[in-house]
């Protein structure tokens, strides 16, 4: 099956939507329902997943990038999750996503010689849980020895160091490769595409109503199960079915910032103990990550905001350690997600509540998988088509995906040994050739066929150098992008990226896929103004002093 998701396959399958029934309806486009709809459809499953917006458009897109078992969670003495989130780091790592998941160090500083013992044997067990080296063990650090790899902190910040390794992922690039696997193996996968309402036959649940936010047209998706990979708005799927569900779901927010990477000199990432949880400073690109708080937020849940708040947080606790203070004048790019934890009493800690998910029938036919987090997302999907498989009436095959490579992860060794003969083929810098690898794996033959057919689609995108205008028109033709902000925000990472937010880039991006959107000038304005007063309104929130008043500056763009 095709994994080109452009127009004419969206077109294609909403006049196909709802001709037959189907064995597995999948509601959600995150990284969940994206693995749910892959995991179902390699089964050999009959398969649609309609998304809202865009794929990985709430939390998917929104993390710390990181594949990990999550250090923390040894202190709260979850072994079990941090064994698990461990293996599928392995998975990812050597077979499933190779071309997207790349290990990365981090540098823990210890502050009092106590610690040396405490969390080198912490970090020991997480070395240990991890079972198969794919990544190397922890070491200690002298005092000269961790200087020498982070020059920017300072000197009287740590009496010495340990370094370990994790491994991080362009979350919405994975999320949406996931997709287009699913679609590769016959699953129908939809954005813009929003569920309405529950189909029923008496209590039971058989499919859902579904509207084209594009069109406005509606359709009868009869499905066998429905599953809820819904995140965050698990709410409102319970509203739909009007019972109580087993579990809710509770809202914790998370910000991060982005700093040059030369603002900062440091031969590794950093984590940071804070009064509650961790920091980390993650290399990403021409960039460091910063990043988390973890607060509870119980406003918009599709635009969250970084309050200045958030910022001052943030910049406290890493200034704290270095030896040339951030300011706000060094943050190039912001963004807040949304984590969906498992709710414990009405008093309980986001912090402390469970990363664990868990998997609910609230009414036949229809399956809810809520919590977990990023890096179990395919063990996640497993469990709740087990779930679904249940009610389908004939034996269904078990789960195959801990075998089977994402899009682009078969041949990219390969293509990495011969990264300068792919420059001097193509006429590009090798630099290039490594950047398309890392965001395509094996696919960037389709991008260098592209740009062998159009050499100016190999000219980099003016206001974002690092992106070339094959890879805008790529998001379209391939990918399943249908907005500007697709581009910028989940294809790219332009919007965060940038100084300027992407708003030069957003001009010449545009222009770029409008003859392949089939937009009009009038809709080419529409969507150029559509993303500047989007970045407009993230800069306000970013000045606002509280969650209150970012969430309101927020929302002024929204219709």
């Amino acid at each position: 099956m095709s994994a080109r998701l452009n127009p004419a396959y969206r077109a294609a399958a909403l006049e196909a939507l709802g001709d037959n029934e189907i064995d597995v309806l999948v509601i959600g486009g995150g990284v969940v329902g994206a693995g749910a709809a892959l995991d179902a459809a390699s089964r050999g499953l009959s398969v649609t997943l309609v998304e809202a917006r865009d794929f990985a458009a709430g939390t998917s897109s929104r993390s710390s990038k990181l594949i990990h078992g999550g250090l923390r969670y040894l202190e709260q003495l979850d072994f079990g999750l941090v064994r698990e989130a461990l293996k599928e780091r392995t998975l990812l790592l050597r077979r499933l996503a190779p071309h997207l998941v790349h290990p990365v160090s981090f540098l823990f500083p210890l502050r009092h010689t106590w610690e040396r013992a405490y969390i080198g044997a912490g970090v020991a067990l997480y070395d240990t849980l991890g079972g198969a080296r794919a990544l190397p063990m922890h070491r200690h650090l002298s005092h000269s020895r961790a200087m020498a790899l982070a020059p920017a902190l300072r000197p009287d910040a740590m009496i010495g160091a340990i370094r370990y390794y994790d491994a991080q992922v362009d979350d919405a690039r994975h999320t949406m490769m996931v997709a287009r696997t699913a679609a590769r193996h016959g699953a129908t996968v939809l954005t813009r595409a929003r569920v309405t309402g529950l189909l029923r036959d008496g209590e039971r649940v058989v499919g859902a109503q579904v509207v084209d936010l594009e069109s406005g047209r509606e359709h009868a998706v009869r499905a066998r199960s429905v599953i809820s990979a819904t995140g965050v708005w698990t709410g409102e799927m319970r509203e739909l079915t009007g019972v109580e569900f087993p579990f809710q779901v509770r809202m914790s927010k998370g910000v991060h910032i982005l700093v040059p990477r030369p603002r900062l000199d440091l031969g590794t990432g950093l984590i940071i103990r804070t009064e509650k949880s961790v920091l980390f400073v993650i290399p990403w690109g021409r960039h460091w990550l910063i990043g988390t708080t973890d607060t509870d937020w119980a406003l918009d849940k599709n635009h969250p905001a970084a309050s200045s708040a958030d910022i001052q947080y943030i910049l406290h606790r890493v200034n704290a350690l270095l030896l040339d203070p951030l300011t706000e004048a060094d943050i190039v790019g912001t963004y807040a997600g949304l984590r969906p934890l498992l709710s414990g009493t009405a008093a309980s800690e986001t912090t402390k509540l469970s990363r664990e998910h868990a998997v609910a029938e609230p009414v036949p036919g229809l399956f809810v998988i809520a919590g977990g987090k990023y890096t179990t997302y395919r063990v996640m999907a497993a469990d709740v088509v087990d779930a679904a498989a249940h009610g389908l009436g004939r034996a269904v095959a078990p789960s195959v995906t801990e075998h089977l490579p994402i899009l682009g992860a078969v041949g990219y060794e390969e293509l990495t040994d011969r990264i300068d003969c792919l420059a001097q083929e193509h006429h590009l810098p090798q630099p290039t050739i490594e950047h398309l690898l890392g965001r395509y794996g094996s696919a960037i033959t389709d991008v260098l066929d592209m740009i062998a057919a159009d050499p100016g689609l190999g000219r980099p995108i003016p206001g974002a150098e690092n992106y070339l205008a094959a890879e805008a028109i790529y998001a379209v033709t391939h990918e399943g992008a249908l907005h500007l902000e697709d581009i910028l925000t989940r294809r790219t990472r332009i919007s965060i990226e940038v100084p300027d937010r992407g708003r030069i880039a957003a001009t010449h991006i545009a222009t770029l896929i409008a003859p392949h959107q089939g937009w009009d000038p009038a809709t080419t304005a529409r969507e150029l103004t559509d993303y500047l007063d989007r970045v407009q309104a993230e800069l306000a929130a970013n000045a606002a002093d509280d969650d209150i008043s970012a969430n309101a500056a927020r929302l002024r763009t929204v219709a």
